[in-house]
């Protein structure tokens, strides 16, 4: 194991975990610490009905997100597994991907999102935080990496024109 200096780069071992770790495993071990943690802790007095109705807004928008963009994958021919990112065939910047460069993404935040509001336990609002920390940090950020590598200046331009969450 190798760790640099201050310098602010990466040490060797979180390099390895970079896309090792399907993004909605992360998201199903998050929801299970959400859902423990909301039983132990307070929850927010709020009307039923508007707390089903936030949620179910919120998943039923996540889901689309998730996937208008695994179709839109698929239907260009190219790879949806994320642990693969050098293996994309071709750059998709359709749809969905003009409004966000990381749609199957936003869609899982936003149910963790969905969960967090269902539970309404405001502590809970830690695991749409880690997920989107963790998700940048070891599966986006690495495949912008391969996704550069592979289509130069035209992934440039891409990011350029569409955030990468919304």
């Amino acid at each position: 194991m190798t760790v640099h200096d201050g310098a602010g780069r990466t040490a060797d071992w979180l390099r390895r975990l970079e896309t090792k770790v399907p993004p909605p495993l992360v998201a199903l071990v998050i929801v299970a610490g959400m859902w423990f943690v909301a039983r132990l802790t307070p929850v927010v007095s709020m009307p039923d009905l508007l707390r089903l109705q936030v949620a179910g807004v919120l998943a039923a928008v996540g889901a689309a997100f998730a996937v208008a963009g695994s179709r839109a994958f698929r239907k260009a021919g190219t790879t949806v597994n994320p642990l693969k990112p050098e293996r994309a065939s071709r750059l998709v910047d359709e749809g969905v991907f003009q409004i966000s460069r990381n749609p199957m993404y936003l869609g899982l935040l936003l149910g963790l999102l969905a969960l967090a509001v269902y539970l309404a336990a405001p502590v809970v609002l830690v695991g749409p935080i880690a997920f989107a920390g963790y998700i940048q940090r070891f599966q986006i950020r690495p495949e912008e990496r391969a996704l550069e590598a592979k289509f130069g200046a035209e992934y440039v331009d891409y990011k350029r024109r569409v955030r990468r969450w919304l």
